[in-house]
């Protein structure tokens, strides 16, 4: 899952990067609201975490342009304003979830990982499309009941593409789902990831779109 930072304070945003990644997300770091504005208008995250003390544009700021937009990317305010009146003006401003500093990483990953579910309509912790199942948190995939052995590309491929069940993906809706700032994309590594996937679940597990893209049927048959 991609994330949009936006965090000013240079060690808790690289702190918060670092521990974000070693919890399976993909961070893009902004460190002002111009730019936090800027990269959540572009629609390309799953979710975002909103600091609200930012250079140049204040967060709620951000967060009330956005939704003024239709911009419906989950956000989490992220702040050291404890004030009640400032925790609910920035809910009815749109924040969906709001957590003060300091803030326990796990509790950030955990309550990242309930937001994007909940956005996807997804009410349980753990996704299932037929017989296969994902846990997000553990970061575990499970066929007919067996453990499945996954690279972490594989797994974040199949868990997008597990969130947005039923829908077409297109190979640039994935790759900017798996890929923050940074990294080369090989053109066909989305397909390299796919093969895998296809080789260690089932060949029908993940149906081709032709001239489209790629989807995972909620309900799907793999005997």
């Amino acid at each position: 899952m991609r994330i949009l930072l936006a965090e000013d304070d240079p060690m808790l945003g690289d702190g918060l990067r670092a521990g974000l990644r070693q919890l399976g997300f993909q961070v893009d770091w902004v460190r002002d609201g111009v730019a936090a504005e800027r990269e959540l208008a572009s629609g390309d995250y799953t979710a975002a975490v909103l600091d609200l003390g930012l250079p140049l544009k204040d967060g709620l700021d951000v967060l009330q342009a956005l939704r003024a937009r239709k911009v419906s990317t989950p956000v989490l305010v992220l702040t050291a304003r404890d004030a009640v009146p400032d925790r609910i003006r920035g809910l009815d401003l749109g924040a969906d979830d709001y957590v003060v500093k300091p803030v326990d990483l796990h509790e950030l990953g955990a309550r990242l990982r309930s937001l994007v579910r909940r956005s996807h309509g997804q009410m349980q912790d753990v996704l299932q499309c037929g017989a296969v199942l994902l846990e997000p948190a553990a970061r575990r995939v499970s066929l007919n009941g067996e453990s499945v052995a996954l690279s972490t590309r594989e797994f974040d491929l199949l868990h997008v593409l597990m969130l947005n069940a039923d829908r077409v993906m297109s190979r640039e809706q994935l790759e900017q789902q798996l890929y923050s700032w940074g990294y080369e994309v090989e053109s066909n590594a989305i397909e390299v990831h796919i093969h895998h996937l296809r080789r260690k679940l089932h060949p029908d597990v993940i149906q081709t779109v032709r001239g489209v893209g790629y989807t995972m049927l909620r309900s799907q048959d793999l005997t």
